[in-house]
């Protein structure tokens, strides 16, 4: 009896040692995995040269210092900002630039039309306001005091998306404006205005916020030129997938509330 009770305890004691061991593969539970999760890929790391319109300075700012907090390993280089329709020449002539983003879809399409760009996505819009020093000196009241010859006025060269608008919104007005000034981009229309070298001139709703030198005066029918943001990676691409995230980033729900809340409309 005694060595029946040894083997039936010896026998319970295997039991339970085979209930404490590691399920066999057949046993395995299915919804495990001896493979560990897959990787989300390598950091981006690198540089950008991206060349943007003068009226997103602002904007893109903020965008490149939001880009590169969430990738610690890429350096945006500071952004060139300039008329389009310069920007535009200098990537045509073999400027260096992986990120393009143009205030017209003209200037951009002679990108494309280089070989340089292609499949640009659209990301903002924009309507020009009339500008004045601080206090109104000039006595503006809309824009039919741009044809009045007694009044020193500035806008942008037509070749400039602003100065196309621009031009765009006189014609429309009826308005033959007496211009003392063409300026290459819209920066230097509204420092000019600012610094009271100008009684008042034509610059996009975005850069009249962003400074206290100057004031605003309704203009009838701005709200019909409306000019429209197209954005690109140039094909040459120094590093094709960190342009491709700024982008992406630009375009996306996180990108477009910076730029609306500038004042940019969205396409």
């Amino acid at each position: 009896m005694r060595i029946s009770r040894i083997a039936a305890l010896a026998l319970t004691s295997l039991v339970l040692l085979a209930g404490c061991a590691s399920p066999g593969t057949g046993d395995r539970d299915p919804s495990a995995s001896a493979v560990p999760p897959a990787s989300v890929g390598p950091e981006l790391e690198g540089e950008l040269t991206v060349y943007a319109a003068a009226s997103l300075k602002a904007a893109f700012d903020e965008l490149a210092t939001r880009f590169e907090a969430a990738h610690p390993r890429v350096h945006v280089q500071p952004i060139v900002y300039d008329g389009s329709s310069t920007l535009a020449t200098q990537i045509i002539e073999g400027a260096p630039v992986d990120v393009f983003a143009s205030a017209d879809e003209n200037n951009m399409q002679k990108v494309v039309d280089a070989g340089l760009a292609s499949a640009p996505g659209l990301f903002a819009t924009n309507t020009l306001t009339i500008v004045v020093p601080s206090g109104n000196p000039g006595g503006i009241t809309g824009l039919a005091d741009f044809a009045d010859a007694d009044r020193t006025i500035v806008v942008c060269a037509a070749e400039v998306p602003c100065g196309a608008a621009a031009a765009t919104l006189l014609t429309g007005a009826g308005v033959t404006a007496s211009v003392d000034s063409f300026e290459q981009n819209v920066t230097a229309v509204l420092t000019k205005v600012g610094a009271r070298e100008a009684d008042a001139g034509l610059v996009y709703v975005t850069d009249a916020a962003t400074t206290g030198d100057v004031e605003t005066v309704a203009t009838d029918g701005a709200d019909a030129v409306v000019n429209r943001y197209p954005i690109s990676v140039l094909d040459g691409a120094g590093d094709a997938e960190i342009a491709a995230a700024f982008v992406d980033f630009v375009l996306s729900a996180d990108g477009r509330a910076v730029l609306s809340g500038l004042g940019f409309g969205m396409p």
